[in-house]
């Protein structure tokens, strides 16, 4: 069975590769182009700082880490809001997105609440 930390770092970088691949289709315009580069940015950096989580040398360190996770989370999912607003990809991609988005997002929250609670 896998661990939690093995299971988060296959999600967080599942998703930020499909982001990735799936914005690269996306013909490009001006606005594209700004979201384009934001959502990718928030996406990867939700996988790679998932992976400090894991590598923390201090539990300090491991909160700071998961602080940044989280709100880079958030922003996807606000970046998921503009594209589908946008209607730049399609709805039922976009769907599945804020899904797996969201429940990061909730998973996250709960280990930084319960991380907190130890410092």
């Amino acid at each position: 069975m896998m661990e939690y930390n093995d299971i988060f770092r296959e999600r967080t970088k599942k998703l930020a590769l499909e982001i990735i691949r799936e914005m690269a289709k996306v013909k490009f315009s001006d606005e594209v182009s700004v979201i384009r580069k934001q959502i990718i940015r928030s996406a990867t950096s939700v996988a790679a700082n998932n992976r400090t989580v894991c590598r923390a040398r201090s539990e300090c360190e491991r909160f700071a880490k998961m602080c940044i996770v989280v709100e880079e989370t958030d922003e996807t999912a606000f970046w998921l809001e503009l594209i589908e607003e946008l209607e730049i990809l399609p709805i039922a991609k976009v769907n599945e997105f804020k899904s797996e988005t969201e429940e990061i997002l909730k998973v996250m929250s709960s280990y930084k609440k319960k991380l907190a609670k130890t410092l």
